[in-house]
C-alpha cells in the first residue's frame, strides 16, 4: 500500500486509469503477478505475487519512480500541486500474507473497493 504526496484526493478518471495501466504494464514486464489491486482517491493496495529473484524494495521503487514520472509527464497540471518531482508519498506498507488466506485479503480488498 502507498499513499499520494500529501494525501492529495488526485486518482480520479482519466489520471486513475492511466495509473493503472501503468501499473499493470510495468509489473508484467519484472514478473510481478497482482493477484488484486484497488486505487483509491488517494492510495494504492495491491496483493502482489513477487518473483523470488527480485526485492521489494526494488520493485517499489520501480513503480512508484517510473508511474511518477508518467504520469507528470501526462498531467501537466499536477505540478501545481506538486513541487518537485515527487507524485508519490515516501514509502509504502507491505506484510506478507502467511496469517491469513488469500481469499480474506481478497475479501477485503473487495469491501476497500466499494467504498
Amino acid at each position: 500500500m502507498w499513499v499520494t504526496k500529501y494525501r492529495y484526493k488526485v486518482l480520479q478518471g482519466e489520471m486513475r486509469e492511466r495509473i493503472r495501466e501503468i501499473i499493470m504494464q510495468t509489473w508484467a514486464e519484472m514478473g510481478v503477478h497482482i493477484a488484486k489491486g484497488v486505487l483509491g482517491r488517494d492510495h494504492v493496495h495491491m496483493f502482489l505475487s513477487i518473483p523470488p529473484k527480485l526485492s521489494l524494495s526494488n520493485v517499489m521503487q520501480r513503480i512508484k519512480g517510473r508511474s511518477s514520472r508518467r504520469i507528470q509527464m501526462e498531467f501537466p497540471e499536477l505540478r501545481k500541486r506538486y513541487w518537485g518531482r515527487r507524485f508519490w508519498a515516501r514509502g509504502y506498507f507491505s506484510t506478507t500474507s502467511g496469517n491469513v488466506t488469500d481469499d480474506v485479503i481478497t475479501q477485503y480488498l473487495e469491501l476497500h473497493s466499494s467504498k
